[in-house]
């Protein structure tokens, strides 16, 4: 602990969208832990205000999916910017820390380091799966990346750019509290019946192009299997008011909750999940998936042009084949997402042997720690 009498140092600290404030939070409070003097300013959401950030803006402004999605918001995200810019020059900050969310991220670690202001980079953007020139840019702009992914080093050693690996930092928060029929009793859910779970992710944008399919999906499975029931654990970033308003039409009880996201889904036998940080959640609760993706048609096309990976859903990318299956743009319907669950559902061996493949998940991200590791990488900067 360093001396009360000492200037306090000043971070800004900018995390996107919803998992990049979650990771943003563990980084605080271990920072914190080690620096109690530490001030923190910057962008992100409820998670890391709570964890002691001053929010310049709330990263729920800023959340979009997509390429072109990103155009409706580009104003205010720009106005976003200038404003982090602005402060630079006003607070002069002894660290900036940038949590993946590279559009915006970059260009902002373009700016401090004009400014001779030092870069950390916790969250590697996923510069292996399209726009791997970018390397060469985090190399003139980032004093030190913390990758999270132990195939991103070699990504990185291939440009020249020595990385820190720090481990998952999922492997410390993904657990649930109670067994699975403890937690179904918990949430006023059927202790006997198939439970499935829907995440339609935590930007509105996602939330529009999926959560209809998602309930057709849901009104099928009920014709299929009567006995099923369904629940949605509901992102910090979105309004409970907007998924009911959506739900209002579907003839299926959705149980709604807030919060306790991981024992939640840990209630489920099956989740269908929106491609994203949630895919790998599940995958470390062990529970079998159906992976939906749906973008603008243009974002799309010029999304398949750029990116160079087989797969979409993290855990698939992690295990390098597909072990869970992945619907995207039309395939994502609610007829396929059902008939891809009841497929799952219906054959114990293939639900057992994905169960099996997610274990092995686990063993391929390291040990727990990344946001210790990760903080201490950091504290060494100032």
């Amino acid at each position: 602990m360093k001396p009360e009498n000492k200037k306090s140092k000043t971070i800004m600290i900018v995390a996107g969208e919803a998992s990049g404030d979650m990771h943003g939070a563990h980084l605080i409070n271990q920072m914190l832990k080690r620096d109690s003097t530490l001030k923190f300013y910057g962008i992100g959401g409820k998670k890391m205000k709570a964890a002691g950030v001053e929010l310049l803006a709330d990263a729920s402004e800023m959340a979009v999916v997509g390429l072109t999605e990103v155009l409706s918001k580009l104003r205010q995200i720009l106005k976003i910017m200038a404003a982090m810019k602005k402060s630079m020059d006003e607070r002069r900050p002894d660290l900036v820390i940038l949590i993946d969310y590279p559009d915006f991220n970059l260009p902002l670690a373009k700016a401090a380091r004009k400014r001779g202001i030092k870069v950390f980079y916790y969250i590697s953007p996923q510069v292996w799966a399209w726009r791997k020139g970018r390397i060469r840019q985090i190399k003139k702009t980032v004093n030190r990346m913390a990758v999270i992914l132990p195939f991103e080093v070699e990504t990185y050693r291939q440009y020249g750019f020595s990385v820190d690996y720090v481990g998952h930092p999922l492997l410390d928060m993904v657990k649930p509290h109670y067994p699975k029929q403890e937690l179904r009793k918990k949430f006023g859910l059927a202790e006997d019946k198939i439970t499935v779970g829907i995440l339609p992710g935590s930007r509105m944008s996602e939330l529009k192009k999926l959560m209809p399919e998602l309930l057709g999906a849901a009104e099928i499975l009920k014709k299929e299997i009567p006995e099923i029931q369904f629940v949605l654990p509901l992102a910090d970033t979105l309004e409970e008011s907007s998924v009911t308003e959506m739900m209002s039409g579907c003839h299926v009880n959705i149980k709604v909750i807030s919060g306790q996201t991981y024992d939640i889904v840990s209630c489920a036998d099956l989740a269908l999940v929106a491609s994203g940080t949630a895919t790998l959640e599940t995958a470390l609760l062990k529970v079998p998936m159906v992976i939906v993706y749906k973008i603008s048609l243009l974002s799309y096309v010029i999304g398949r042009l750029i990116v160079n990976v087989q797969n979409i859903g993290l855990v698939n990318i992690i295990a390098g084949k597909t072990i869970v299956p992945e619907l995207v743009q039309n395939d994502a319907s609610g007829p396929r997402i059902a008939r891809e669950a009841l497929s799952i559902l219906r054959d114990e061996a293939r639900k057992e042997n994905i169960i099996k493949e997610l274990l092995t998940i686990r063993a391929m991200l390291g040990e727990p720690g990344a946001a210790i590791r990760a903080a201490q990488l950091a504290l060494d900067m100032l």
